[in-house]
């Protein structure tokens, strides 16, 4: 079923209702040959108000007060993900004896890439491959570590790099390393074992067994995951959700009373296919594990089959949904949960991303799995994710984009070179510069809605409505104040009132913007269509300033407040 403002069959009518909306109302072009002279005149009075994406001379607005705050931004909003998936790991981050790769066989050109990205914490080793992993296969003498069949994803596992190698790399790059646990066809012993190889200093059998591998020092893990989306039948092992939480909450108990500092996270859902029951999953989990965990995870992936540009806009609204219908859940257990001195349970987006072409039998097994190639909208959807969490910044403290190097990621490597995808741009963006305090916004603009739609492959179906044009979020840290607004609007740049209520503007505002000519434009080796650039500087005095955000837009606006 085509979307109501299909270009191909609609005109565009605006008009500024009451409630200080504007209301998109759509025309057929054959009911306007039906209608003759009134529709033609119609047309032509919408074209001449093409340029603007406001009728009369009404602007959008976004207002804020920098007492009225959400929550702090954590750091771990801007976190990836290694998985031993396609080339992410060997051919990716490790490529020993390649003219690119350093002494430990980190590709250098991708470490670089890396640490620009400003990655604050890494998930490894899964995903589905942790189900079927047993982390001792992957420390020790690599002349003795044993190959595995690799049942997740269809390839040879050689187990030559492991715990050892990931620690180096996260200190190589400066992120925070995150394990996750088996809890497929693992035990719950397994998982003890692996934090005391990792976290204790000298004494028991695993923490002399790593000083005896050359690392005389505990890495000190902060975040464990209880497993990899267990409520999914594509898991190994896969469990319901009542023995799912008895398995998880043994594993924390043993995990816990060998490193009591560690944080715990839960395998929330992940499967929300139409015969799928994920708020049953997650309520079990959460009343069950209320006690123990520190954050439940939650998956989603999007996509964009039917080549929609305004269904697909608006998929990071559906995370939201779900991370509202969860924190309901989690405000209900804790009522009578007994957590001591902790914070109450915090939600882990800890894979997120668009994957929809990478997603056929022959695209999903082998050495060259996942290898998706991102155009601009992807971007602007993944800006979307990042706006997302910065607003539910009080209860969303971790995020990890799915994943690092080639599979379904931000950062494409071949032999002779790496270049960045387009999504890099925005989770670059945010990791810079959206730190602080998380403020709640007013936001008056256009909408628009959708079709009843596929989010992506494999997942529900979704309709929207009244969905922003302007999608927004900001911070604000220690007298600055941070803008992040993307036009979704495919052709009409928005003017916008942007008022501070709690001060003034002072000075400068500085001002960035990821845009393309072309929304379906593609970085690749030595060409980058799509990138950050820098706009010319604002001066900006008094509480209010006006900007037009260009059509289809990514812009960060930064400046001071007095």
């Amino acid at each position: 079923m085509p979307c109501k403002y299909d270009e191909r069959k609609i005109s565009q009518d605006l008009s500024y209702t009451h409630k200080n909306k504007y209301r998109y109302s759509y025309f057929k072009k054959t009911d306007m040959k039906k209608t003759g002279i009134i529709y033609s005149a119609l047309f032509t009075i919408l074209i001449w108000f093409s340029g603007s994406s406001y009728v009369m001379g009404q602007n959008a607005r976004i207002k804020f007060d920098t007492e009225r705050v959400i929550g702090e931004v954590d750091k771990n909003l801007y976190g990836n993900f290694v998985e031993h998936l396609g080339r992410c790991v060997y051919g990716g981050i490790y490529e020993p004896g390649s003219p690119l790769s350093d002494a430990d066989g980190f590709r250098k050109d991708v470490l670089e890439a890396v640490k620009d990205l400003n990655v604050s914490l890494i998930r490894y080793p899964g995903g589905n491959f942790v189900s079927n992993y047993h982390w001792i296969d992957g420390v020790g003498p690599k002349n003795e570590r044993v190959p595995r069949m690799e049942l997740a994803w269809a390839r040879l596992e050689t187990n030559e790099f492991g715990t050892n190698e990931f620690m180096k790399f996260c200190r190589a790059v400066g992120s925070e390393p995150y394990l996750a646990v088996n809890m497929g066809t693992g035990t719950i012993e397994e998982a003890q074992r692996w934090v005391e190889y990792c976290n204790i200093k000298e004494g028991p059998y695993y923490a002399e067994l790593r000083k005896q591998h050359g690392f005389p020092e505990p890495y000190n893990v902060k975040y464990w995951s209880l497993g990899n989306e267990m409520d999914g039948e594509w898991q190994m092992g896969h469990l319901n959700a009542e023995d799912y939480s008895k398995k998880a909450l043994e594993a924390a108990k043993l995990m816990r009373l060998t490193s009591p500092d560690i944080k715990l996270i839960a395998a929330g859902s992940s499967n929300y296919r139409p015969h799928a029951d994920p708020d049953h999953w997650n309520r079990s989990v959460i009343n069950n594990l209320k006690d123990v965990i520190d954050y439940i995870a939650l998956h989603m992936y999007v996509g964009n089959p039917n080549d929609n540009y305004y269904n697909y806009l608006s998929t990071p609204l559906v995370m939201e949904q779900r991370t509202h219908i969860v924190r309901g859940m989690i405000n209900e257990a804790m009522q009578n949960a007994e957590r001591e001195d902790r914070p109450p349970i915090y939600i882990a987006w800890d894979e997120y991303n668009s994957w929809y072409r990478a997603r056929t039998d022959e695209t999903t097994r082998g050495t060259r799995a996942l290898e998706e190639k991102y155009n601009f909208e992807d971007a602007l959807v993944i800006g979307g994710f990042l706006n997302g969490f910065v607003r539910n910044a009080d209860i969303v403290k971790m995020a990890n984009m799915a994943q690092l190097v080639n599979v379904i990621a931000p950062i494409f490597a071949e032999e002779n070179g790496m270049y960045r995808q387009t999504i890099y741009f925005p989770l670059e963006m945010f990791a810079k510069n959206m730190h602080g305090t998380s403020l709640d916004l007013f936001v008056d603009s256009p909408t628009y809605d959708t079709d009843e739609f596929d989010i992506g492959m494999g997942e529900a179906k979704t309709k929207q409505t009244n969905v922003p044009f302007l999608d927004v979020s900001a911070v604000y840290d220690n007298g600055e104040v941070v803008f992040c607004v993307i036009n979704r609007h495919k052709d009409n740049p928005i003017r916008t009132d942007i008022i501070c209520q709690s001060g003034e503007f002072d000075g400068i505002l500085k001002i960035s913007e990821i845009n393309s000519p072309d929304i379906k434009a593609v970085n690749d080796f030595g060409v980058e269509n799509v990138k950050t650039v820098s706009k010319p500087d604002l001066k900006a005095k008094g509480n209010t300033f006006t900007y037009s955000f260009p059509a289809h837009s990514i812009t960060m606006i930064k400046g001071k407040i007095k």
